[in-house]
Parts: C-alpha cells; structure tokens; sequence
C-alpha cells in the first residue's frame, strides 16, 4: 500500500506538507483531488474491498473526535457538519472509508455518505442510525451483512438487547417523540473475546468489526473498527478515545489487548455483500433505494 500512496503522491493527487498539524493524508487534499482520486479508483481495478484498503490508509493519523460530524449547521441540535475530514470518530470513520469506496465523484461520495449515515438518506436526529448493530446495519444491509456466525462457526453465540429510542432521545433532550421508533428486542450472534485469534483467518480485509458491550442490556456496539490484510498480515485499523487518534494495529496486538478488557462481550462481523465486491463495482445515490427493495 506503501508503493501505491507513492504513486499517488507523484501524480499530485495527495500532497502531505511537512510540519502540517494534522497528519492524514485525505486532510490535505483538496476537493478537486480527492475527487480525481475517486475517479481513478472507480476505473483501477480495484473491488470494493480493495478500495477500502487504500481510503482508510488515507485517515490515518487524523484526529479523534466525540464530535466530528453531526447533522449540520442548520440542525436543531447536533449542528456540527455533515462530513468531516480534519477528525474522526470510529462510526465517522467507518461511514466515510466506506461511502469513498463505493463512489466514483465528490458529489457521489458526498451523497452516499448520507445514504449510509440516515435512514433512506433523510438528514437529521430521529432520521440518524445511531445504534450500530439496531440501525446502522439493517438500515446499510443493501450494502453489508451480518456475517458473525459464519465466521464464528463453532465458537459463536448469541446475544439479546432491548433497545430504546425514545429513553435515547430523552436523553438529549428531546421532547418530541413523534416518528420515533419503537422499542425493539432484538438477538444477534457474536463472536466471544477469547476466540478473536480462533477466527481471525476467517476475517477478512475490508471487514467492518462491532466490539460489544459484556454488561449492558440497553445497547450492543461500544466501538467500531476495520480489518486490513496488508502482504499476508493482518491490521486493525480504528479511530479512538485510547489514543486519540486514527491508526492501526497488528491483528494479534489489537485482539490481545481486547481480550483482556472485562467491559467487552466480543466481536460482531460486517461484510460487503459478495455480490457488490467485484472490480470497479461503484454504487451511484440514486440506486440506492432500488437495491434496498
């Protein structure tokens, strides 16, 4: 990945100054490169999976953020912006590699990101897939599946949680329930925390990975992040409050450390659907809504 980011930088289509603040290379591009780039991938060769390889390298070294995006300036509550390429956060993150990487132009991505971020592309709070596993999956399912158990085999299980919008909404301060979805009971599989080395030549690059919650009732996901294969090895590569950063770890680092952790359960597993993952595959906004039927 290395030799293709020189290749890149060659071209002019990346320009990383020295001593500038922040890192990432996406940070320091502009609109019109970054638009190019998008072009170039929408013809390379490359799948799906592929391209988010090389977006998420691009991320790396941006910023953390609680408050990296929200629904824009003109929201009622949550007025940061729609998208955002000076920081990050691990479901940002995760939105942006993924709307990059099925897209061919800035105003596709741009789109798309919506698409991926809100309920049927509608701006706003109550429109928002805020739970990853409750909302953001089903929501994205015309794009990624829920693939734990496969991956899991053997040593999957199930886990039960009761989630609550309006105790969710409540919490922010918001009085209006209208158009609120309700509550929901829902079962998934997982993959316990002691088996991640067991499964890991299961994974693979381009997995979108849910770290849950052991000892909560009211919500799965804690944290979101990406699986990278890299010549033969594997990474994980996440944006997050533990270092305040975007960046990446080898797989075996990375799953010993959760391990460890007595607040996680384990992993669930999100996979780009296998007939989309094929070379120059690009998914325009407006097709969106077909394929969700």
């Amino acid at each position: 990945m290395l030799t293709r980011l020189l290749i890149l930088l060659a071209a002019g289509l990346i320009t990383v100054m020295a001593g500038e603040p922040n890192g990432a290379p996406i940070s320091n591009m502009t609109k019109g490169q970054i638009d190019a780039l998008l072009q170039e991938n929408g013809r390379s060769g490359l799948s799906i999976d592929g391209r988010i390889a090389l977006w998420s390298e691009l991320f790396l070294g941006m910023p953390y953020s609680w408050t990296a995006t929200g629904d824009g300036p003109d929201a009622m509550y949550e007025t940061w912006p729609l998208m955002s390429l000076d920081s990050s956060n691990c479901m940002v993150y995760c939105e942006h590699v993924l709307a990059l990487s099925i897209s061919d132009s800035w105003d596709n991505f741009y789109n798309n990101l919506q698409q991926i971020r809100y309920r049927d592309g509608i701006i706003g709070m109550r429109s928002r897939n805020h739970y990853t596993m409750a909302d953001w999956l089903p929501q994205n399912a015309w794009l990624l599946e829920d693939v734990s158990a496969r991956v899991g085999g053997e040593f999957s299980r199930t886990m039960t949680r009761t989630i609550s919008h309006e105790a969710f909404f409540k919490g922010k301060g918001i009085e209006d329930m209208r158009y609120v979805e309700k509550d929901r009971t829902i079962t998934l599989d997982y993959i316990p925390k002691n088996r991640l080395k067991d499964i890991q030549k299961k994974l693979r690059n381009g997995d979108i990975l849910a770290l849950l919650f052991a000892n909560r009732d009211d919500i799965f996901s804690a944290h979101m992040m990406m699986v990278i294969v890299r010549d033969g090895d594997m990474f994980i590569r996440e944006s997050s409050n533990s270092r305040w950063s975007t960046f990446e770890s080898s797989y075996g680092d990375w799953s010993s450390g959760k391990g460890n952790w007595d607040r996680y359960a384990g992993i669930a597993v999100m996979r780009v659907r296998e007939d989309l993952n094929t070379e120059n595959r690009i998914i325009l906004p407006w097709e969106i809504g077909g394929m969700k039927k």
